[in-house]
């Protein structure tokens, strides 16, 4: 089912409201894509341009207050917001921050303290001038961090969250599953990734912001440069890593293929990414944390190999491609139920890498995968 029945967006409030109020703040102000989404369920491609801000208010009781331009009125209509006030933009004098101050004066006390997500991974999508105006427009009234709300929220997912994160990777796993359709000796790597991409659109992802891979002989020197105009030969390691969507959440993982019969050491090296995804696979319950996770898949890949060198060895996932936690050493971040999370352990080999991904979701019990689980032996094209 596409978009989320109107219970989903209350809860999320009302979790939200439980932690503004225990950690003394007013209201949040929302000012990126995936939180302004996050409580009204607003998907659009309109983000890409730069031109307008979007805000929106989330006060400690009530509703939240949608602050946006007047282009996307019809749109915000649409969802289960009702109060919507807007302002014609752009506008170079005053784009939408007197009638931002409005209503963050109409909805927080005269001392009270606005809540903007303010740790790593968050950005506030606002120019500095007009926030800046801003803080001379709310009285005595204070801006401060989020306390980390944002992040705690959207870390954990809904049953209906992980249901479109699972799509997205049922869509991915088809497309993959055609690759040797397309890509074998003598076809450019440029062209794979542009047929990869109609392939993964043909099976239902509703857009491919994302793709990155490499493939060099024996292993890739990185994965994320452009597609280089050099066909594909014999003996190059092909992969490929998708982060396309569908409806407004992603997939994140790759893929890899060998053109032609794969080298001995490549064949043990990939072996050796799939003991290390499924290590932390197998760790990976309520309880452990992502330090614990990269641990365990770090302890198979250094066993008697070189580090990559990547920083870490996967990652939170869902309206971003890229979220809370990092599989670091220093990311204590304890796994719950309902956290979705990509395994991508990285291995040197021929001086070069591979990298393997692999989507999966904590439960109450065993981890899921919701990629489409792959053996250890390397398929070759």
């Amino acid at each position: 089912m596409r978009g989320f029945d109107q219970v989903e967006f209350e809860a999320r409030t009302q979790r939200a409201q439980d932690l503004m109020n225990a950690s003394g703040l007013s209201a949040l102000l929302l000012t990126t894509e995936t939180d302004v989404r996050y409580f009204t369920g607003f998907l659009t491609r309109f983000w890409e341009s730069p031109t307008r801000p979007w805000f929106l208010i989330v006060p400690a009781n009530g509703t939240p207050v949608a602050v946006i331009p007047s282009i996307g009125t019809a749109l915000m209509g649409q969802t289960w917001i009702n109060d919507i006030r807007t302002w014609i933009a752009p506008d170079l004098h005053d784009d939408g921050v007197s009638l931002l101050a409005d209503a963050l004066n109409e909805v927080t006390p005269g001392d009270g303290t606005i809540g903007m997500p303010d740790g790593h991974e968050t950005h506030a999508r606002i120019p500095l001038a007009d926030l800046n105006r801003l803080y001379g427009e709310i009285g005595g009234r204070n801006i401060a961090g989020d306390n980390g709300i944002l992040r705690q929220l959207r870390m954990v997912k809904s049953a209906a969250e992980i249901a479109k994160i699972e799509t997205a990777c049922d869509v991915a796993g088809r497309a993959f599953a055609r690759v040797p359709d397309i890509a074998q000796a003598g076809v450019a790597l440029d062209e794979v990734f542009r047929r990869f991409q109609m392939l993964c659109l043909e099976e239902g992802a509703d857009w491919v912001p994302y793709l990155a891979g490499g493939a060099e002989p024996g292993g890739y020197t990185d994965v994320i440069s452009p597609a280089r105009t050099m066909p594909l030969v014999d003996g190059d390691v092909l992969m490929l890593d998708t982060g396309l969507v569908w409806d407004g959440y992603f997939c994140d993982y790759d893929r890899n293929w060998s053109i032609g019969c794969a080298q001995p050491e490549v064949k043990s090296a990939y072996a050796r990414l799939i003991e290390a995804s499924d290590a932390a696979f197998d760790l990976a319950r309520p309880g452990t944390t992502a330090a614990d996770l990269f641990h365990a898949m770090n302890a198979v890949l250094t066993a008697d190999a070189e580090s990559t060198n990547a920083g870490r060895l996967g990652h939170g996932l869902g309206m971003s491609l890229t979220e809370w936690p990092s599989l670091i050493p220093t990311d204590h971040t304890v796994l719950q139920p309902g956290m979705v999370l990509t395994l991508e352990p990285g291995i040197a080999v021929n001086n070069k890498i591979l990298v393997h991904e692999e989507n999966i979701v904590i439960t109450e019990g065993d981890p899921r995968f919701i990629s489409p689980r792959i053996g250890p032996e390397m398929i070759e094209l």
